[in-house]
């Protein structure tokens, strides 16, 4: 099995024309004519519906364009600031193990983030990386506030991964405001920039490229492209 291809694309890639490519390379993986690929982006302002999203969890649905996913999970908000990884791997070659390759792409966000002293986490029964915010206030429970940094959503068609994962680095976080985030009322949202730390989208690019071989086994480099 070959390396994964990495593309980086400049400018906000319409929500549409992604899963446009996505579709057709997950077709070309699984008929042999083309290899995988993780494809970094942005989007323009807009909100995506996974399958296990309720109507309810959308609460401003004027506020930015909805698009149905159909990846795993709910209601999530992608827009300039956010780095969005597409995830495009041929599982027959790996692990045909979907719970695994969730948690894999956990861990992969978890191990970059600490390249920038982010202590990132799971959290049982809520997908996707968190932070702890001991300046905020504690829940009505008294536990610690946790913060959203890193949303994750898949679906697998014939065992080739799409979708994949997004890290807010520097987001407009009120955009968030237009939903409640993978049904979560409970907990924040938050960004690299948000933690104090001066990190860019270049920067996070590096650091998802030194991680990804630790978790999926493969030694990569990205190279930027239209």
């Amino acid at each position: 099995m070959g390396k994964p291809e990495w593309r980086i694309s400049e400018g906000a890639v319409p929500y549409a024309e992604a899963l446009a490519a996505m579709e057709a390379r997950v077709a070309d993986i699984r008929a042999g004519r083309a290899g995988e690929l993780v494809w970094l982006l942005e989007h323009p302002p807009l909100y995506t519906a996974g399958t296990s999203s309720m109507d309810r969890d959308l609460l401003q649905p004027m506020r930015f364009p909805v698009h149905v996913a159909g990846r795993g999970g709910q209601y999530t908000y992608h827009g300039p600031g956010q780095r969005v990884a597409y995830v495009m791997l041929d599982l027959r070659a790996r692990r045909q193990d979907v719970r695994r390759f969730v948690s894999d792409l956990e861990e992969w966000t978890i191990r970059t983030l600490a390249r920038f002293a982010v202590a990132a986490e799971r959290r049982p029964g809520r997908v996707g990386v968190w932070v702890v915010r001991p300046d905020k206030p504690p829940l009505p429970d008294g536990t610690s506030r946790d913060d959203k940094i890193a949303a994750i959503g898949v679906r697998i068609r014939h065992w080739v991964s799409f979708h994949g994962l997004s890290i807010n680095v520097e987001p407009d976080l009120s955009h968030y405001q237009g939903i409640v985030p993978c049904g979560i009322a409970d907990h924040g949202v938050t960004s690299l920039v948000d933690l104090g730390l001066p990190v860019t989208l270049a920067d996070l690019d590096v650091a998802l490229a030194g991680t990804f071989a630790e978790v999926f086994g493969d030694a990569v480099r990205p190279s930027a492209a239209a």
